[in-house]
């Protein structure tokens, strides 16, 4: 069953997705630390973490699917907020410098049709980043979080699905180690719980995360549908 953004958005107003959230800024932050100039698209529910690149990129645009409307963007410079076809995006070839997929893959109806499109919307130097639940993680088995529903994928079954779909993965790593409980003791212990996973099972991490740019040796076939690309705006 999908999740959608108003879901999601709950999950992060909660003092565990507000960790969580903090924890996955700090990862995004460190792979992509500067997008001066760029534009930037957010596939999924991306708006708790486009706000890093809002005030330097030249656009950044949210993208929820059809059946999960967009949650309340967050307070501050405007940017666009829209509701798509997660695989017939309302957007022209070569749109974007980078493109975030979270809360996203895991949920397509066609994961393939999906990463077709975004492969489609990328410049020729442009890069992804795809956050995913890890099939051996406490997180995608659980439904309280936005994390538990859906495909989880292995690192391997991730860059696996990228490199066939004409991307070429360039890091990968693991995220969030702590249970995805809600008790008191666990938060405190959010940060130790991420060292020890990291040092001592980094095979158990919550999150799989992978980094990929466009391969320009590649040739992606575009299927094009017969009817009009959809789109419904709300500007934030």
């Amino acid at each position: 069953m999908r999740k959608d953004g108003q879901d999601a958005a709950v999950f992060y107003a909660t003092t565990l997705g507000g960790l969580t959230a903090r924890l996955l800024r700090q990862k995004l932050m460190a792979i992509w630390p500067n997008c001066g100039k760029m534009s930037i698209l957010g596939l999924g529910h991306a708006g708790p973490f486009l706000q890093l690149w809002r005030e330097q990129a030249e656009r950044s645009i949210a993208a929820f699917p059809n059946t999960a409307g967009p949650a309340a963007w967050p307070a501050g410079r405007a940017s666009l907020a829209c509701r798509v076809e997660e695989d017939a995006l309302p957007f022209p070839d070569f749109s974007f410098d980078r493109i975030l997929l979270i809360h996203g893959l895991e949920q397509a109806d066609n994961a393939r049709r999906t990463l077709r499109e975004a492969w489609r919307l990328l410049k020729d130097d442009g890069r992804i980043v795809v956050i995913v639940p890890n099939r051996r993680g406490l997180w995608a088995y659980s439904e309280s979080t936005p994390f538990g529903h859906g495909q989880p994928y292995s690192q391997g079954q991730l860059a696996r699905l990228l490199s066939g779909m004409f991307f070429q993965v360039e890091k990968q790593e693991a995220a969030l180690f702590a249970p995805p409980l809600h008790w008191r003791l666990n938060l405190k212990a959010f940060e130790i719980w991420e060292k020890a996973g990291h040092a001592l099972a980094p095979q158990l991490a919550g999150l799989t995360i992978a980094e990929a740019r466009k391969d320009l040796h590649a040739v992606m076939p575009l299927r094009r549908r017969s009817s009009g690309r959809r789109v419904l705006v709300d500007a934030g």
